[in-house]
């Protein structure tokens, strides 16, 4: 019978599939944009409402503000998506912002740049799940108070989805992403046409009030206010590089069709952010890091949540009860939870990049039964959960973290392309250095941009929850430096030799005994098929009682081998053993000492805990001694053999094909 685990495995991630199933689809410009703009587009539901809750810290009074906020916001986003199409031509091999920077200003920056997007993939998830939660309760509030329940179950829906080796379909995509920007879209104009008819939507908070927690603000306060607001605005430009790291996965002409998709990204980004914007202002959409910051607010505080900006619009235009209404959010919710579902592709994709090039733990770039790089998927998934509990489940929380590692990626990576272009000038003609130097300028401004960006995310969030990032991305640098090392000194201490094989003196068996039984005759069978030049039976004597019947069967059953007996006056097991060992490998270093382990195999969980304690420990120290091998003799146990029977006579091909009968 199949153990539970087993059975458990097979249902979550299915059958395994065989190596040459896994191949690429080329997709076209349609089906691509749903795929790799899911996250960027995703943004637009809370870019805005982040806006808003920095400024309403402030009060009614800088509220008005948020339009400038969000055209600056806007500014940086075409910045940045023209920057980013420099990259999709200059590199159509792919790797984004990781690849750049590797190539054209060395590891350092470049491990730099791959800890940032690691972070970033984190935060993908857990930042796109609560919103994508958020949205999912302004729809049907009475699902407030079990949200980070539901968050939880959802990342943990998206990591069995990706266990089992789900490929994003571009059809599957395309559904959710582009009800998303028709929803928005349908949402923007009919709000903005209500408004030129002079009926605007109102908003259901519009005539709540917000009690600030910055009083009198002028100068300077006002000045960090708005940088704030601008840095949470930020956030609509998380997910712009996508496009430039799946360069690969486009029809051909790659470059051309993935630089097409991302100027069609960038427009739609841009509309869809600053549409919501201007909505909210319209609709006079309030909002507040709590609700008991917001006076008039209709329910308990305490117990109930407040309606996302997104959601608030969408009701002022067509009611919080029509059918366009839940439309809007259930294409907010599910774009939301598609972009989290892209980090689980990016994530173990470039974990896998970094393992193979030694500076992650080789099992990152190994895949599962299904073909997914199985323990990036788990990784990221756990890791996106404890930051979704510790947090819980706030999007304001977790926005704090987000956009440190986007920025910092942004920044290196048009550094990078700036020097990538000057390389370029060297062997260009007169034409070509005229195109290098705008596309040069273009990369340099978004180089400054993104900089100045960074140093004002730095210096407003490092308090409120930043400072995590800036600790997480040079902890994540130093580890994968000194995994690197490691595997560097492995693979030079295990550099063979020349001069072919080089043979031990002699070898020295020993066979740890016991007692007498049938795994020991089998150990001792064993060491001597292997002709050593000594063979040695070694007990250690803890009980004076159990040595004196162990040498009187040895002598009963005629063994022909010695029986070495080593004294531990405390009762130990492993010291003496090993203090024999050492003493052969004193006298004679250049031989070779084999100890031969017998151990019982079990068929069932719990039997291996009354089993093998003293030989596991015996073999894990004797590891460590230069000269020694440590072999293990297997002894199967009737509820092992009888487990393997079970396993091959049920087993379901097995039944279909006749083989077995089923019960």
């Amino acid at each position: 019978m199949a153990s539970a685990v087993e059975v458990l495995k097979r249902l979550v991630l299915g059958r395994p599939v065989r190596s040459d199933r896994l191949g690429e689809t080329l997709l076209p410009k349609r089906l691509a944009l749903p795929i790799f703009a899911s996250d960027p587009l995703s943004s637009v539901t809370y870019a805005t409402q982040e806006i808003l809750l920095i400024l309403s810290l402030g009060g009614l009074a800088v509220l008005h503000l948020t339009p400038w906020v969000a055209l600056a916001v806007v500014v940086l986003l075409a910045v940045v998506v023209a920057s980013y199409w420099q990259v999709v031509h200059a590199y159509p091999s792919g790797g984004g912002s990781y690849e750049v920077v590797a190539r054209n200003l060395g590891r350092n920056p470049s491990l730099v740049v791959a800890a940032a997007l690691m972070v970033d993939y984190v935060m993908t998830v857990a930042v796109s799940v609560a919103a994508g939660v958020d949205n999912l309760v302004s729809a049907i509030p009475q699902l407030y108070p079990e949200r980070v329940w539901i968050a939880l179950a959802v990342v943990l829906l998206l990591m069995a989805m990706n266990l089992r080796g789900t490929r994003e379909s571009g059809r599957a995509f395309a559904v959710p992403t582009y009800l998303f920007v028709g929803a928005i879209g349908l949402t923007t104009v009919v709000g903005l046409v209500q408004a030129a008819a002079g009926n605007p939507p109102i908003a259901e908070s519009a005539g709540w009030g917000i009690r600030p927690e910055e009083l009198d603000l002028t100068g300077l306060a006002l000045v960090f206010l708005l940088l704030r607001a601008f840095a949470s605005g930020c956030t609509a430009l998380t997910g712009v590089e996508a496009i430039s790291n799946g360069v690969p996965a486009f029809r051909r002409p790659k470059d051309v069709n993935a630089g097409r998709t991302m100027i069609i990204m960038g427009v739609l980004a841009i509309c869809l952010f600053s549409g919501v914007t201007a909505l909210a202002m319209v609709s006079g959409v309030r909002v507040a890091n709590s609700p008991c910051d917001l006076i008039g607010f209709p329910a308990d505080c305490h117990t109930a949540g407040q309606r996302t900006v997104i959601a608030q619009v969408a009701g002022a235009v067509f009611g919080v009860n029509s059918v366009l209404f839940y439309v809007v959010q259930a294409g907010a919710t599910l774009i939301l939870l598609l972009a989290a579902n892209t980090a689980f592709n990016g994530f173990p994709m470039l974990g896998s990049l970094l393992a193979q090039r030694r500076y992650l733990p080789r099992q990152l770039h190994t895949r599962g039964d299904r073909l997914a790089h199985s323990n990036g998927i788990v990784l990221l998934g756990l890791v996106a959960i404890a930051l979704i509990a510790a947090f819980g489940g706030s999007v304001n929380g977790l926005i704090q973290l987000y956009i440190v590692g986007v920025f910092t990626s942004f920044t290196l990576s048009q550094i990078g392309m700036v020097r990538h272009w000057n390389q370029e000038l060297g062997h260009a003609d007169a034409q070509g250095r005229r195109r290098i130097h705008r596309s040069r300028l273009i990369n340099g401004v978004g180089a400054a941009l993104t900089a100045t960006v960074l140093v004002v995310v730095l210096a407003t969030k490092f308090t409120h929850g930043a400072y995590l990032v800036v600790i997480a991305i040079p902890a994540l640098f130093f580890l994968m430096r000194a995994i690197h090392r490691h595997y560097s000194e492995v693979r030079r201490e295990l550099e063979p030799a020349l001069g072919g094989l080089t043979l031990p003196s002699r070898v020295h068996a020993v066979v740890l005994v016991s007692t007498l039984h049938k795994p020991t005759l089998r150990a001792l069978a064993f060491a001597k098929a292997n002709r050593p030049d000594t063979l040695t039976g070694l007990t250690v004597n803890v009980d004076d009682t159990d040595t004196h019947v162990l040498r009187s069967e040895w002598e009963r059953h005629d063994i022909d081998v010695p029986l070495k007996v080593v004294e531990s006056p405390y009762r130990e097991i492993t010291r003496p053993v090993v203090d024999y060992i050492k003493r052969i490998r004193r006298e004679s270093p250049r031989d070779l000492v084999s100890v031969y382990i017998p151990e019982y195999v079990v068929g069932r969980w719990w039997e291996n805990l009354l089993h093998n304690q003293s030989s596991l420990r015996l073999a894990w120290r004797l590891r460590f001694e230069p000269g020694v091998m440590v072999v293990s003799v297997p002894w199967q146990l009737d509820s092992s053999r009888r487990r393997d029977v079970d396993r091959t006579q049920h087993t379901p091909g097995r039944i279909r094909r006749g083989i077995a009968p089923p019960n």
